[in-house]
């Protein structure tokens, strides 16, 4: 591990969290249709069965690309006769416009889009995200999302929001402490995840490499699993002045 840490970038904190939720929230940390070159992806199918519903509503939110057209329309190809698709446009975009949030609340699944995660949490909090996604987490909706769409749900992540790798304090706290997605995929990750661990910047959770996902229930991992071979999910937590790494048994998903 690297005596000299990344940067720290300067955050402003929320002057309010939602405190922890309740409900599912699926973490990719990369994988599912974003990273699936014909858009097909056993994580996905597994998080259509969580729901237990033949044709669910899965709402797409791209905030964190600015909701890029071009990844709402994969989106819409990957899940097309499947689910019941929408795409939750925050800033306006055609052809999707601008829907009522509250469209949230009358999903079966949340599907977060990858990005940027400042700039996602920002939004969201403008327009009332957090409170209607916990409601809607409450009332039975699974919560999902890859990269900064897994990076969200926690108190806190490893992101590159800001040019750099930074630690970010600022997520919303549905899940406990801290997410590092792209564990082993991305250059540097796993270095300056286990640095900041380490170093009290951030507090321990969660690294889950790409092609793997990570399943809370009420805040609690329950299921970890993969559409790759050896494709990890860790937890990682502090030890004295240095880390430990806790490999967490990762099911391989069938047909994979």
């Amino acid at each position: 591990m690297p005596a000299t840490m990344p940067t720290t970038m300067p955050t402003t904190r929320p002057t309010t969290r939602p405190t922890r939720t309740t409900g599912t929230v699926l973490a990719l940390g990369g994988g599912g249709f974003s990273m699936s070159d014909d858009g097909s992806s056993a994580i996905d199918d597994h998080l259509l069965d969580l729901t237990g519903k033949d044709t669910p509503k899965v709402c797409f939110v791209p905030t964190a690309s600015g909701d890029d057209n071009g990844y709402a329309h994969r989106f819409e190809e990957a899940f097309a006769g499947r689910a019941r698709t929408s795409v939750l446009s925050l800033f306006c975009h055609e052809p999707w416009g601008y829907a009522d949030p509250e469209l949230l609340l009358e999903q079966d699944v949340v599907y977060v889009g990858g990005g940027s995660t400042a700039n996602l949490l920002v939004v969201w909090r403008r327009h009332g995200l957090p409170d209607l996604l916990a409601r809607a987490a409450a009332q039975g909706t699974v919560l999902a999302g890859i990269s900064a769409g897994m990076n969200c749900w926690f108190e806190s992540s490893s992101t590159d929001s800001f040019g750099p790798l930074a630690p970010l304090d600022d997520g919303l706290g549905f899940v406990p402490g801290s997410a590092c997605p792209h564990y082993l995929g991305e250059e540097d990750r796993r270095d300056a995840y286990l640095g900041w661990v380490a170093s009290g910047a951030l507090p321990g959770g969660y690294a889950v490499d790409e092609y793997a996902a990570l399943r809370f229930v009420d805040g609690v991992p329950v299921d970890a699993v993969s559409e790759r071979p050896d494709r990890p999910v860790l937890r990682v937590e502090r030890d004295g002045d240095g880390v430990r790494e806790v490999p967490l048994d990762v099911r391989r998903l069938p047909g994979t």
